[in-house]
């Protein structure tokens, strides 16, 4: 077998050579060379064909990936205007002075009832990959999870809760406390728009312990069928005793999500120098729920 398969290849190196094709003017799909919009096969040299095509313009512009833009002075930003109304942010570096910060994120950190919570998604449990507890005067559902309500809040929120009152000029009843562990720990992009917390509600977070990245971006139009590749970025590093605070449209119109800062290659935290035991980060975030019966006037503590 091995023998006839030698004398066949031997025998096809010297098959008789193709004769030589005859130069047409017809293309191969029967257009003439040259015409129009024709996709067709020129003769060349020989046992070559060269096939020409027309240029069409793509059915959508092509478009650049915009920038992310960093925002980290203090002041008043509107981030976007559309139908759904302005989208504004606050940002107050320093809200909280380095000594009074450190003391109440020693606090919460060793006193609050820290717990990791299952959550579903497409009918398929998962654990969030952080601790979290809750405070306020209402029950709570998202991510298909319910939060009971809990109004005995801690002595320390409380206080930061009259404080956060006083500089957003708004009220809260509720509050999410958020421990981001180490460099694994995060939340998934997301929008504070339940109907229990009412239309254009505020939101005010603010962040103890190390430095994280607060994310942004803008949802896209409904005929970019939920492709974010070509949307508005923001980043916004939130470092100790830092009050974020998001207004208007904002949660109607971007998304949010948290990651750690740390340098490129390097999954380790560091923590503030003036607090070498403790290398996590605790944003506390407060909420305005509202009546489930009438949600557009949120109950006032």
């Amino acid at each position: 077998m091995g023998d006839k398969r030698q004398r066949a290849r031997v025998q096809g190196s010297w098959a008789a050579s193709l004769p030589k094709p005859a130069p047409s003017a017809k293309g191969v799909a029967g257009g003439n060379i040259g015409s129009p919009g024709a996709s067709v096969f020129q003769t060349g040299a020989w046992g070559e064909r060269q096939q020409t095509f027309k240029f069409h313009q793509p059915a959508k512009p092509l478009r650049d990936i915009p920038a992310e833009k960093v925002i980290k002075d203090a002041g008043d930003y509107a981030i976007s205007h559309g139908p759904s109304g302005v989208s504004r942010l606050r940002l107050i570096p320093g809200f909280l002075p380095q000594t009074e910060a450190d003391w109440m994120f020693s606090q919460l950190y060793a006193e609050l009832p820290w717990s990791q919570k299952t959550n579903f998604r497409l009918g398929q449990a998962y654990l969030e990959p952080r601790l979290t507890c809750w405070y306020g005067d209402l029950p709570y559902t998202y991510s298909n999870s319910k939060r009971q309500a809990n109004p005995q809040w801690h002595a320390v929120l409380n206080g930061l809760k009259d404080m956060v009152e006083q500089a957003s000029r708004c009220s809260f009843n509720s509050l999410l406390c958020n421990l981001y562990r180490d460099g694994k720990d995060s939340i998934a992009w997301h929008s504070d728009n339940e109907p229990s917390l009412g239309p254009h509600p505020t939101i005010a977070s603010l962040s103890l312990g190390d430095t994280r990245c607060f994310s942004m971006r803008k949802k896209p139009a409904p005929e970019e069928n939920g492709d974010y590749t070509c949307v508005e970025k923001l980043r916004i590093p939130l470092v100790h005793g830092t009050l974020l605070i998001m207004e208007g449209a904002t949660q109607e119109d971007w998304q949010v999500g948290h990651h750690f800062l740390c340098a490129p290659g390097i999954c380790e935290l560091s923590p503030p120098p003036h607090m070498p035991e403790l290398s996590s980060s605790s944003p506390v975030v407060f909420y305005p729920l509202c009546t489930p019966v009438n949600f557009h006037h949120p109950i006032h503590t």
